[in-house]
């Protein structure tokens, strides 16, 4: 059997995908809930902010089932470091919702998806009433599977939309083919949903496109996600003191690299150094964006973007990188390198510190690890900027009837259930005995539940954010904190919170930067050369695009949040 005991695993929180650009028609529908009233158009392009936001808004309504043993501070996430038995837990949907009709959900999948009819899927049915039937499509290639659904005039009842999909024509296509769940949500509605109105305001404020209210939002800490993970047992074995500036990062990465020993200091630290220097987030266009000094300033154009390749350059350059980050592999498996011990260093989703505790704690009981305060540019504090504080939407069509809309928020009301309920455990292990066993007052997750209780129902609605490990409790722990700490010296910019659709004839302006960064670091350009390239943004429409950023805010204001 494979431990598993994650409130907030890989699959259920942080995602890495490729971003790539999907164009689909934008097509109209047959207005929904037309009795409800309220046009479905919306507007095409923009955001919704400010007083016109705040009325589209689900009311929040606190919910505490079980008290964390770590409150939220400064943007984190909760903690919960004990297990919960399956006699004390509580009751969060107190009757079927369900009205027993039917939907098709189409949802990315990363590995091989379970048979259509099993146990989990067959219990969760029949504890929410709704009989669902699950699309999963490969997570890999999702976004071209999203596009050309969307394109088209068959689209499966509900579809999930990770935010990193959200480019091209997508957000224009979301408008016109997803309903306005307005009408059953905004303001007192969504207490019909418990659970649901205990989701963050500042998710629901990213779930407004094009001036309707249109997904349910998978929300999240606002504090960034990567954090620079490191070998802690190793730093003990060696005698090494966690570096507390770039410059002694980069000298102790230089003591500490072994090449002929098959040791190297770090694997890519780009996205690390992008917290270090200040950059502004980048994983979402609509941060790339901040108003400074009375001017609207993308991140391409500050001095700390390029201080930041800069400084990865010199990693690189001091050959203190593993190779293999160098040839392009540093994505999948760079964690490997990190449990192999061929790399002390590498930055990755924080989600990670429990995952690669889990799986080493069996093979290799010395195995220890931890994540490192971010430091600023100068060695002292860091000025670190809010991510996005939901990344992943579900929809549901424009053309379903008012049954369907309601059984869909019946769903995702019971997959919000907060840790410590019946809900909560029967969305995230399954079937006891069949899914999961009980071992030492922990759910342990069976070789059928680790392949069947994943990618599905955890999308579909989710509490606000926290993390819950008893297995590793100390990692709970570890993990919160470091959260607070960043947090403490977290800003939000302009546009946090906002999803904003960029005109289509910009939104691919900077498409190329993310690969002219890697070429940067690696030393195949310089950094001259993403001047010129920032220089041939503007004059191609990235003064424009300021432009239009500018009178957003003047129009609009900035978040309701």
């Amino acid at each position: 059997m494979t431990p598993n005991t994650s409130a907030s695993a890989p699959s259920r929180r942080s995602f890495l995908a490729s971003t790539a650009v999907v164009t689909a028609a934008v097509a109209g529908g047959a207005p929904l809930l037309a009795a409800c009233g309220g046009s479905q158009d919306g507007r095409k392009e923009g955001t919704t902010s400010g007083k016109d936001a705040e009325k589209l808004l689900p009311a929040f309504v606190a919910q505490s089932v079980v008290s964390p043993d770590i409150p939220a501070r400064n943007g984190s996430a909760a903690g919960f470091t004990r297990a919960i038995p399956l006699a004390d837990l509580k009751t969060s949907v107190a009757k079927k919702l369900g009205s027993g009709g039917r939907l098709k959900v189409m949802a990315p999948f990363w590995g091989t998806p379970p048979s259509g009819d099993n146990p989990y899927y067959r219990a969760m049915n029949e504890a929410i009433g709704v009989d669902v039937t699950w699309q999963n499509q490969d997570g890999v290639t999702y976004d071209q599977k999203l596009g050309a659904v969307l394109a088209s005039s068959d689209i499966p009842d509900v579809v999930v939309v990770p935010g990193w999909n959200l480019n091209g024509r997508i957000p224009s296509a979301v408008n016109a083919k997803f309903a306005d769940l307005g009408p059953y949500l905004s303001g007192d509605g969504v207490k019909d949903y418990p659970n649901l109105a205990a989701v963050p305001t500042d998710a629901w404020q990213r779930s407004i496109f094009g001036g309707r209210l249109r997904a349910v939002p998978m929300p999240a800490s606002y504090v960034t996600d990567i954090a620079p993970l490191y070998r802690r047992d190793l730093f003990a074995k060696k005698g090494y003191d966690v570096p507390k500036s770039p410059d002694a990062f980069l000298s102790w990465a230089e003591e500490a690299t072994d090449a002929k020993g098959k040791v190297w200091a770090c694997d890519d630290m780009k996205w690390t150094a992008f917290n270090i220097f200040g950059v502004l987030p980048g994983s979402d266009k609509a941060l790339w964006w901040n108003l400074d000094g009375g001017k609207l300033v993308n991140r391409i154009e500050t001095d700390a973007y390029l201080e930041a390749l800069e400084w990865t350059r010199r990693l690189y350059a001091a050959d203190v990188v593993h190779p293999d980050a160098r040839s392009g592999k540093a994505g999948g498996d760079a964690g490997n390198r990190f449990t192999a011990g061929e790399v002390l260093v590498y930055n990755q989703n924080l989600s990670s510190w429990w995952g690669k505790m889990s799986e080493q704690r069996a093979q290799n009981p010395d195995f220890d690890m931890a994540a490192f305060d971010i430091f600023g540019a100068d060695g002292g504090d860091p000025r670190l900027w809010a991510v996005q504080p939901a990344n992943i939407f579900t929809f549901i069509s424009r053309k379903a009837s008012r049954k369907q809309v309601e059984d869909f928020l019946a769903i995702a009301n019971f997959c919000a259930a907060p840790y410590g309920t019946s809900e909560f455990m029967l969305t995230n292990f399954g079937v006891e005995g069949t899914d999961f066993e009980m071992e030492k007052g922990l759910p342990i997750k069976t070789e059928k539940g680790v392949n069947e209780v994943n990618g599905a129902f955890d999308y579909t609605g989710d509490a606000a954010p926290f993390v819950a490990h008893p297995d590793l409790p100390e990692v709970t722990r570890g993990m919160i904190e470091w959260q607070q700490r960043m947090g403490a010296f977290t800003k939000k910019s302009s546009f946090y919170g906002l999803t904003v659709a960029e005109p289509g004839r910009w939104s691919n302006l900077a498409d190329d930067f993310e690969q002219l960064e890697d070429d940067v670091v690696r030393g195949r350009k310089k950094v001259g050369d993403v001047q010129q390239a920032v220089s041939e943004w503007k004059r191609q429409g990235g003064d424009k695009l300021r432009d239009w950023y500018r009178k957003l805010l003047d129009d609009n204001g900035p978040s309701a949040n």
